[in-house]
């Protein structure tokens, strides 16, 4: 795995370099190394820079967190994807391990503060409150961390990913200080062109929104296709656009390729009963997603 810091920016190769948001070291940036381990990885301040960044050519690929197995779906994801212009070609599963970073010399005793992403602290509740350690929320847990290296306060911490801690030179004083043995995040990966991954080849994922029509039960029967025709839906989430409480988008992931007739069928009773359909990717899906 690439645990250099790399170099970003508009002149990035956009065939070798992978955009993510967040700072380096964040999880995001681990799971880009993971997943392409020969990319360079380029950090981008918000999900919509990061859409930008492999639209306008400077990145292609992007690596997104839709979900985490304990605090639920990422904010704002889903209104984002629909109008990013990319298309989802995989998944990736990244479990998250939390480790408890700080300067050198630094010991658990020595510490009063922990500086994290809310839903980190949140994730390492118990370990904050056995050890006395008074949480502080920062924008994200890899900025925690570079934070906390240019200060070298041996009173602060921060909660971060192994990588976080490689590249600011920061000690572990505790690793895997997460509450939930479980904690995953599902990540997909995105770029300008779609992929048609063979219909007979292994397990496939069909994601996509819809928008059903204002007449009694058209969530029901859009759903009806899906069940007659045997089609596993792992993943239905309903959203607000616009904050219209009477303009409802549901995004959904499906086990199956277009192609196949069982999913092809469930698709078009879905339309019948749909203003919009959208499909935002076909893709293999992760051996991870089995396990």
């Amino acid at each position: 795995m690439n645990t250099e810091t790399p170099a970003g920016g508009a002149s990035a190769d956009q065939d070798t370099t992978i955009a993510f948001q967040g700072h380096y070291g964040a999880y995001s940036d681990m799971a880009c190394r993971v997943v392409f381990p020969e990319l360079t990885t380029m950090p981008c301040a918000s999900f919509e820079d990061v859409f930008a960044a492999v639209r306008d050519g400077q990145a292609g690929r992007a690596m997104i967190p839709i979900e985490n197995s304990v605090a639920g779906r990422v904010a704002d994801i889903h209104h984002l994807l629909p109008e990013s212009g990319l298309h989802i070609v995989g998944e990736h599963f990244q479990r998250v391990n939390h480790k408890l970073l700080a300067p050198k010399g630094a010991a658990i005793g020595s510490l009063k503060r922990v500086l994290s992403h809310e839903q980190a602290l949140s994730q390492c509740r118990n370990f904050l409150r056995q050890n006395g350690l008074d949480p502080q929320v920062y924008a994200d847990t890899a900025g925690a961390a570079q934070f906390v290296a240019e200060q070298g306060d041996p009173a602060q911490a921060a909660i971060a990913s192994r990588l976080a801690g490689e590249i600011y030179g920061l000690e572990t004083l505790a690793d895997d200080i997460e509450d939930a043995t479980h904690n995953t995040t599902r990540f997909v990966v995105m770029q300008r062109e779609p992929i048609d991954p063979p219909a007979d080849d292994g397990p496939v994922i069909t994601s996509f929104v819809f928008q059903v029509r204002n007449v009694p039960a058209a969530l029901y029967k859009a759903m009806g296709g899906f069940a007659t025709n045997g089609v596993n839906m792992t993943k239905l989430e309903s959203y607000m656009l616009g904050g219209d409480f009477n303009a409802t988008q549901f995004y959904a992931d499906v086990e199956g390729h277009p192609d196949h007739t069982s999913v092809r069928l469930a698709l078009e009773e879905l339309g019948f009963f749909s203003r919009r359909v959208m499909i935002l990717g076909v893709y293999p899906a992760d051996a991870a997603r089995y396990r």
